[in-house]
C-alpha cells in the first residue's frame, strides 16, 4: 500500500503497540509507530538456530526463528544492528556479520506489518540467550535435514508454528 493510502485510512482503534486501521471496506492491523521487525536465519556447527516462546496470541508457546523489532527501543537502529541484539539477547549467539535478503509481509490479507530476512554470518557462541526478563525462550539447534521431523514434533506437542518455518520445510 503506498504511503497516502495508509495515510487516508481510519484508525479504528490504537493500543500501546497494535492499531486497528480502516480503508474503504478493508480492515486491517499495523503496529503503532510503524515499527518493522527483523528476522534472523542462523546457522551455528551445521545447525539452525531455533527458538520457542509463550505467545498470548497463539494461547501457547510457538516453535520460531530469531526475531525481534527495529526501532521499538532506539528509533536509530539498523536492521543489522538489531539482528545481532536480538540474536544474542534471544540465543546466546552473536554475528560477524548480517546478510539482508529481503524484504516479506507474512499475511498480507491483514497486517500491514512488514519483516527483513537476514542471514547471520561467522556465527559464535556468546552467553546464555533466553531473552530478556519478561521472555521465556528456549533455544533449539537442528539440522536442516531434521527440521520438517522437529516441526511435527512439536505441532504433535501442541506448539503453535511460526509460518516462516516453511522455509525449511520439504514438500
Amino acid at each position: 500500500m503506498s504511503e497516502a493510502a495508509a495515510d487516508e485510512a481510519e484508525v479504528m482503534w490504537e493500543g500501546e503497540f497494535v492499531r486497528a486501521l480502516k480503508l474503504g471496506r478493508w480492515e486491517y492491523a499495523s503496529r503503532v509507530g510503524d515499527v518493522r521487525a527483523v528476522v534472523i536465519l542462523a546457522e551455528y556447527d551445521g545447525k539452525m538456530i531455533l527458538i520457542d516462546q509463550p505467545r498470548i496470541a497463539v494461547g501457547g508457546r510457538c516453535l520460531e526463528v530469531p526475531a525481534g523489532l527495529v526501532g521499538d527501543e532506539d528509533p536509530d537502529a539498523t536492521v543489522e544492528d538489531t539482528a545481532v541484539k536480538e540474536l544474542e539477547e534471544e540465543t546466546g549467539f552473536t554475528a560477524e556479520r548480517v546478510e539482508r535478503l529481503g524484504d516479506f509481509h507474512a499475511s498480507p490479507g491483514m497486517l500491514s506489518e512488514s519483516f527483513t530476512l537476514v542471514r547471520a554470518h561467522a556465527v559464535t557462541r556468546s552467553g546464555e540467550g533466553g531473552g530478556t526478563e519478561h521472555e521465556d525462550i528456549k533455544v533449539h539447534l537442528v539440522a536442516r535435514r531434521d527440521i520438517p521431523a522437529f516441526v511435527e514434533d512439536k505441532r504433535a506437542e501442541g506448539f503453535a508454528i511460526d509460518v516462516k518455518l516453511l522455509l525449511f520445510l520439504n514438500f
